[in-house]
């Protein structure tokens, strides 16, 4: 994780004649999605109407075609797909995901996603405290990788082997990678690791290595991603290559909530479980809504250490999890988030 950290987070508002205003966000590259939305996709939406979703999108989405596909330009337009999902929530008085298809869980199970690689003493600590609050799911992060040779894997596996020990083995424990390794390195550690019988080996390769995923998904340990995945088409071709058992699109990234749904159908038509990366309300409202979602990712709130925690200084609205679990509301229309000001003085803002 070193190696990436992100301190920006984008907000985008879309606001009818009105005055209703819809919130999206994006968390990549904040300063390039905010020129990219300014200047080649409010001209695409500004006049339109909101319901006309699917129209706007693929608007968005031909017109930028030949440069924005992936990346970049598909975050701009996730950002403001999901600031209208919000704006149609709110126009109809409904929570986004009665606007999907309603509420397929009484309440949403929920993972508790931090464990950043560090001391071992101070990750059973914290594996301890999560296992207090009830739950009953954990991920963890990997500190070494193929540069650090084989006392680099022992640091990983005693990390593992610890939190292990704490959470035992009645409940999950997913171990993250972030495309930190090598498909040699990869096929080396998973042998070692299959004692601890984890739940999924989240992105050991590089995104654009669907054959290298393809290949470890064979294996005894499930592999997950998607994360830096976009649209349907790449989730496609990552299901007709059997390259992942769970996908993990961040909806802020893989073409916003419309191409979300469209993905959804399609894992579920292959049986392949989608657990969206990261927390954040535009997941929370895609997992409610679907069967095929059986659980969220959740980050508790803490001092900020690599980014995905920002989205809890820059908005009110997300639930805490309560044993293991979080609730929506189905009285709140839209995502149920607005832009908080309660720490502005920490940031510098472009407008």
């Amino acid at each position: 994780m070193g190696s990436f950290r992100f301190h920006q987070w984008l907000t985008c508002e879309v606001e009818t004649d009105t005055g209703e205003i819809g919130i999206g966000n994006a968390a990549l590259c904040p300063p390039l999605v905010k020129k990219t939305i300014d200047d080649y996709l409010t001209p695409l939406v500004v006049g339109e109407d909101p319901f006309d979703y699917a129209y706007l999108w693929e608007k968005m989405y031909r017109r930028t075609l030949a440069w924005g596909r992936k990346g970049v330009g598909m975050t701009a337009i996730s950002a403001v797909d999901i600031a209208i999902w919000d704006l149609m929530g709110k126009l109809t008085g409904k929570p986004v995901f009665k606007l999907l298809g309603g509420r397929t869980k009484e309440k949403i199970p929920v993972y508790y996603s931090k464990l950043y690689s560090g001391p071992i003493d101070s990750m059973q600590a914290e594996a301890q405290k999560a296992v207090d609050a009830g739950h009953t799911g954990f991920k963890m992060r990997f500190g070494w990788g193929p540069k650090d040779g084989m006392s680099g894997m022992r640091e990983n596996l005693k990390r593992v082997e610890a939190v292990r020990e704490v959470v035992g083995y009645d409940r999950d424990l997913m171990l993250e990678c972030y495309m930190g390794w090598n498909l040699d390195y990869t096929r080396r550690m998973l042998p070692k690791l299959e004692k601890f019988e984890p739940r999924w080996l989240e992105e050991p390769v590089v995104a654009d290595d669907i054959a290298g995923y393809a290949e470890l998904n064979r294996g005894p340990i499930p592999i997950s991603g998607g994360e830096h995945e976009f649209t349907i088409f790449g989730f496609r071709e990552l299901i007709e290559a059997r390259a992942v058992s769970v996908i993990q699109y961040d909806t802020n990234r893989v073409g916003g909530i419309t191409a979300a749904q469209k993905i959804n159908a399609m894992a579920e038509a292959f049986q392949v479980p989608v657990i969206p990366h990261a927390g954040q309300m535009h997941n929370y409202h895609l997992t409610m809504a679907n069967t095929n979602c059986p659980i969220s990712e959740y980050f508790p709130i803490h001092d900020v250490e690599v980014g995905n925690e920002l989205f809890y200084y820059v908005f009110e609205g997300d639930p805490a999890a309560t044993d293991g679990f979080l609730q929506l509301d189905d009285a709140l229309p839209g995502l149920g988030l607005s832009i908080s000001d309660k720490y502005l003085d920490n940031f510098r803002i472009d407008e």
